[in-house]
């Protein structure tokens, strides 16, 4: 039914290739030619120069040759000949000194012995006229409590009065605005700081009381307080240390030997005492629940009056200063009976002395006339080394106090209700190599 055929084929030809094709064109682009050059330069000659100091030594050589004669005096070789073994004695001797192994050089200016950092005050008590009766520096350093009251109040007082504080490393202080103000229903004769505790304070009041106040609480600071009873003070606290029945006005502890202290009396008296006293006090002891004993076991020369300040040295067991109304700084021993030296510091009272707890032979006065004297035992003059006037000279400066922690910073009170702190220089607050070995022949020196 169905059988293979053979066909031709048929091909058709495309007639879109071809007009393609045709149309169809070359092109061809290329940028013109580039030109090309090169070219050299170089300097046009060179030259070498150079230079040279004429022989010096030559020159000198002839100079000392040609005036010989004229430059050696008579009998100058003969003198160098003869002092020669001394002055290499000398020489070999000073090698073998240790007079400057503790010495440190200090290229500091030291023309400007103080200066005043800030003048720190409380509104509220200067309208009152309140005194600046005692300045202390926490153990830290960096604050400064300050105690307001009155001294020229011979008669009973109730006056309110205050403690203030300045924390002298914040940033934003305002010396006129205290970071903390503590009302006391009566004067403020005595403040101390906690020797360890930062936030402890001690103060005496003009009622006899005696009070601590721990400033870190926020409400009640009061810690404790003495009450009035038979065995209490009746008078004023002159110093946060202590008290007695004869009018004491200043007392010193002892930091060599905590047995021994130090009183003056309002009547000059000025006596060495003992804790472990067991003599009998000549006052009647009837209605009191402790035994009084009589402490003291050496007097020293009595002085014209009131004895308002006794410090002990730091850096000698013997000695001690203490000044009064008769306007001198007494220099004493322990074991004499008259003072080493006397100084003149005021035409006034003197109402505060301190010594330097950096510079053994340095310490300061504060005057009813408004000075503070610093005095250097070093020097051959007994004149004050430095001299520190605060505000007006007729307001007396009451109190001082050296920062232990920054030995640079002193704190002053005035009657004005201001107080100041001044910056000390280097010369007043580094010890000198010898100073120690100075202080020990002060000690040494026997009374006239």
């Amino acid at each position: 039914m169905f059988t293979d055929e053979a066909l031709d084929s048929v091909s058709v030809q495309s007639l879109w290739r071809t007009s393609q094709q045709s149309t169809q064109e070359s092109r061809g682009c290329q940028t013109g030619p580039v030109h090309t050059a090169e070219a050299e330069t170089q300097t046009v000659r060179c030259a070498t120069s150079c230079t040279q100091t004429e022989s010096q030594y030559q020159e000198t050589e002839q100079l000392l040759q040609k005036n010989h004669d004229e430059l050696e005096p008579p009998g100058l070789q003969d003198f160098l000949q003869q002092v020669e073994d001394t002055a290499i004695r000398e020489l070999v001797k000073n090698t073998r000194s240790h007079a400057f192994d503790e010495f440190q050089v200090n290229w500091e200016d030291h023309s400007q012995l103080v200066s005043c950092l800030h003048c720190l005050q409380h509104p509220s008590a200067q309208e009152r006229g309140l005194h600046v009766t005692a300045v202390s520096w926490s153990c830290t350093g960096s604050v400064i409590a300050c105690a307001y009251g009155r001294i020229d109040d011979g008669d009973w007082s109730t006056e309110r009065s205050c403690v203030c504080t300045w924390n002298l490393d914040r940033r934003n202080l305002n010396p006129k605005q205290a970071d903390l103000v503590i009302d006391v229903p009566t004067a403020v004769t005595a403040l101390c700081c906690h020797p360890d505790q930062p936030a402890f304070i001690a103060g005496g009041l003009y009622s006899g009381e005696v009070v601590v106040w721990d400033i870190s609480r926020t409400q009640d600071l009061v810690l404790v307080q003495t009450g009035m009873s038979a065995d209490s003070h009746r008078e004023p606290v002159y110093q946060a240390r202590g008290s007695s029945t004869v009018g004491v006005t200043s007392l010193a502890l002892s930091p060599w030997d905590s047995d021994t202290f130090l009183v003056g009396s309002e009547g000059g008296l000025l006596l060495r005492c003992s804790f472990s006293s067991q003599v009998l006090a000549a006052a009647s002891s009837e209605g009191q629940s402790v035994t009084l004993r009589a402490p003291a076991v050496f007097p020293f020369r009595p002085r014209s009056g009131p004895v308002h300040s006794i410090h002990c040295s730091p850096f000698h067991r013997n000695l001690f200063v203490s000044a009064g109304t008769d306007g001198l700084a007494h220099l004493h021993s322990l074991l004499q009976t008259n003072p080493l030296l006397s100084l003149r510091v005021s035409d006034s009272y003197v109402f505060h002395v301190q010594w330097s707890p950096t510079r053994p032979l340095v310490f300061a006065a504060a005057t009813g006339q408004g000075a503070v004297q610093i005095f250097d035992l070093g020097r051959r003059s007994l004149k004050p080394a430095a001299t520190i006037e605060q505000g007006g000279a007729d307001q007396p400066a009451t109190c001082l106090a050296f920062n232990c922690q920054n030995p640079h910073l002193l704190a002053v009170g005035k009657t004005d209700g201001t107080v100041g702190v001044w910056q000390l220089s280097h010369d007043l607050t580094e010890q000198s190599p010898r100073e120690i070995s100075q202080l020990e022949q002060i000690a040494n020196h026997v009374a006239e």
